[in-house]
């Protein structure tokens, strides 16, 4: 409302947004400034008139008080000159609903989303800002740039392309942008007043009494947010005559703004429950609501939320979102009257229980979204089964869109648990479950942008409450993400300091886990000494401790190391420690593959006939483990080394069979099998969800 309150119809500016600007638009008035606004797109600029290229786009500034109608004229600017950027137009909030300004990096982030391009889990801004330029290098596109804070928010977001238009909202003047002109907004005219006023009480109240609808456009000195607001309250009731609201808002005096008088009166006449409602909405993580935070919020039924939602939709407190499931916005400009009133009207001991109960009811959500998705396992249908219908979701698709359309809402809420500094319990549970719902929706890769940032908020729950184990996970969990984007030397200082946690914490699987981790770092740094000195660290704990599996997985990382760095003799001694402690395990298929692994290592430290033995021992293992890809690749393996030893004939029969398993495989992914390439176990790197001693609580 607060920006949009004159386009009743108009797309609606909500974090970055691609839908198409709407075609047709209900904007009312404001037609000297669009005039103004179009005729600065074709303004020669300061550039120009020195004779050079423009190096980047055009910046516009709409510039008004929250509840001016100042995002609705940007939009409107957009719809009229959409013909013009064909490549269409981005959204982007600059503004929390708090008014603190959103970080460089996640704005562009979600901008680079918008543009469906990778967004790397910790990227540095400049890499993600570099990024941004290079992808609208080539495009026409036009920027909306809402509730921008300053100018260095705008300036890192301007491609350097002067085919671009970025049009900024903000509060007032952007100093430092060079050549912008700002339209500044007021009131709208007594005409358009009027006439908005009408959309909520219907024509023949206006046509009545015109002039009480002009005064009453006064009193709300034309704002639009105020002009809704009284709208909405004669629309809730049909027998009130314009003065009488009039008469109203004149007995209020002249104390505070329009808007704010206009609220009071709203807020006056709303019944009890529904007036603590409203204030505890001030509450909502990033503005946004839904029928179950409002429940949790009021301790009410979610039905009887939800009615009251509706209700305040339809006096204009709060703006219905386009969304397939119930979503609702609180107005930024009405945030600022909400916080004093739920400041003065409820206890602080109130607040805080109603937070933690809209905490509470969140976390019960995520862990009935991650259960939903696990209805082979007894002990989530048996969680499903006492979970209240309220927090069910009917099936996994549903668990799946409630995860996504919430998503800007349930990291807010994230971002609000860390801040309050009180709810660290809670926070955790949180963090915890927002994790583990994500990763199974939509998969540790997919999320990983959204996880690193949970992540980092894990670390500083973790560091401000002195909890080393925690901090362990995080730290290792940030690692990974960085490990996995390229940011070797960035992993391996998160490695080496969640070992230092670990350590703290006396976690001894933190501390191997981060160890091996450690070793995998300088591996993949090309420092081949180290990478086997950290595994054989990990390695000596994990036999200390009689842990079979994970040491031989680490026999086969030490040999891996050692046949990189051209030590075939260490190689070999470490795979068949691996071969034994997999055999023992009773691990058929990991058997299979460290045989086929010590028998590349046997090929390349010259020995071709004791390959050519363990490769066709490999291929019994495979087919006891019924791999039958892998029992093909070694049948390739085996034609090779045959060929190398001269036996043209027996080679052919094992490309011949080679060929029949892979004919007979269904729905083969590649026509040629291969082989790992130096470990038979990828690195084995637990997400979140898996790490079970170190991680935030279930």
């Amino acid at each position: 409302m607060t920006d949009q309150a004159v386009d009743t119809d108009g797309t609606k500016v909500s974090g970055n947004d691609r839908s198409p600007v709407p075609t047709e638009s209900q904007f009312l008035g404001r037609t000297r400034e669009l005039k103004e606004l179009r005729a600065d797109i074709e303004r020669a600029g300061l550039d120009t008139l020195a004779g050079r290229k423009a190096p980047r786009a055009r910046v516009l500034l709409i510039a008004g008080k929250p509840g001016s109608g100042r995002s609705a004229l940007a939009e409107e600017l957009a719809r009229e000159v959409a013909d013009s950027y064909p490549d269409g137009v981005l959204r982007a909030r600059l503004a929390d609903p708090d008014g603190a300004p959103v970080p460089t990096e996640r704005t562009v982030r979600e901008l680079l989303t918008a543009l469906e391009l990778p967004t790397p889990p910790g990227a540095a801004e400049d890499d993600l800002t570099e990024a941004l330029r290079d992808a609208l290098a080539d495009r026409r596109m036009l920027l909306l740039l809402d509730d921008a804070a300053d100018a260095e928010q705008v300036d890192a977001l301007l491609p350097d392309n002067p085919d671009c238009l970025a049009v900024a909202v903000s509060g007032g003047p952007l100093t430092g942008i060079s050549d912008v002109r700002p339209c500044t907004l007021g009131g709208l005219d007594t005409k358009s007043a009027v006439e908005l006023l009408g959309r909520f009480t219907g024509s023949v109240r206006i046509t009545v009494d015109p002039r009480s609808a002009e005064v009453l456009a006064e009193s709300c000195q034309g704002q639009p947010a105020a002009l809704m607001l009284a709208g909405g309250w004669l629309a809730a009731r049909p027998k009130a005559a314009v003065s009488d609201l009039a008469k109203q808002l004149h007995a209020e005096g002249d104390e505070g703004t329009a808007l704010s008088r206009v609220f009071r009166l709203v807020y006056a006449s709303l019944p009890v429950p529904a007036a603590r409602i409203l204030r505890l909405l001030a509450l909502a993580p990033g503005g946004l609501v839904d029928p179950q935070t409002a429940s949790a919020l009021a301790g009410c039924s979610v039905g009887g939320a939800r009615a009251t939602l509706d209700d305040f939709v339809a006096l204009n407190l709060l703006t219905a979102v386009d969304s397939p499931l119930p979503q609702y916005e609180v107005p930024g400009c009405l945030l600022p009257l909400l916080r004093p009133l739920a400041g003065s009207q409820d206890r602080p001991a109130e607040l805080q229980l109603a937070r933690a109960r809209m905490l509470e009811r969140t976390v019960r959500l995520l862990v009935s979204c991650r259960a939903i998705t696990e209805t082979d396992s007894p002990a989530a249908r048996e969680k499903l089964l006492g979970t209240p219908d309220s927090l069910r979701f009917p099936n996994p698709r549903a668990a799946a869109d409630w995860l996504a359309i919430r998503r800007p809402a349930l990291l807010a809420a994230a971002h609000v648990a860390v801040a309050d500094g009180e709810l660290d319990t809670l926070a955790r549970r949180l963090m915890s479950a927002l994790v583990k719902a994500m990763v199974a929706h939509i998969g540790t890769q997919a999320a990983a942008p959204d996880l690193y940032g949970v992540h980092r908020l894990v670390l500083d729950v973790a560091e401000r409450r002195n909890l080393p184990r925690e901090r362990a996970a995080a730290l290792l969990n940030l690692g990974d993400l960085d490990a996995q984007t390229g940011r070797t030397n960035d992993a391996l200082a998160r490695y080496r300091a969640a070992l230092d946690a670990g350590r703290e914490a006396n976690d001894p699987y933190a501390t191997g886990r981060a160890m091996e981790s450690v070793g995998g770092a300088h591996q993949e740094l090309g420092d081949y000494d180290r990478a086997a000195d950290w595994y054989g660290r990990a390695l000596a704990q994990r036999l200390a401790r009689d842990e079979r599996e994970d040491a031989a997985r680490l026999y086969g990382r030490i040999a891996t190391a050692h046949t990189y760095a051209g030590r075939y003799g260490e190689a070999l001694r470490n795979w068949r420690a691996a071969v034994a402690g997999y055999r023992k395990n009773g691990d058929v298929g990991a058997h299979a593959r460290a045989l086929s692994e010590l028998a590349r290592v046997q090929e390349y430290a010259g020995r071709p006939e004791e390959s050519l033995r363990t490769c066709q021992e490999a291929v019994e293992w495979a087919r006891r483990a019924d791999d039958v890809r892998l029992q093909a690749a070694l049948q390739l393996r085996l034609a090779d080394t045959l060929e190398h030893l001269g036996d043209p004939v027996a080679a052919g029969l094992h490309r011949g069979t080679a060929e029949r398993l892979l004919s007979e495989e269904p729905d083969p992914q590649e026509s040629e099998p291969e082989l790992p390439e130096s470990d038979p176990e990828p690195e084995h790197r637990p997400n979140a969800c898996e790490i079970r001693s170190t991680s935030v609580e279930d």
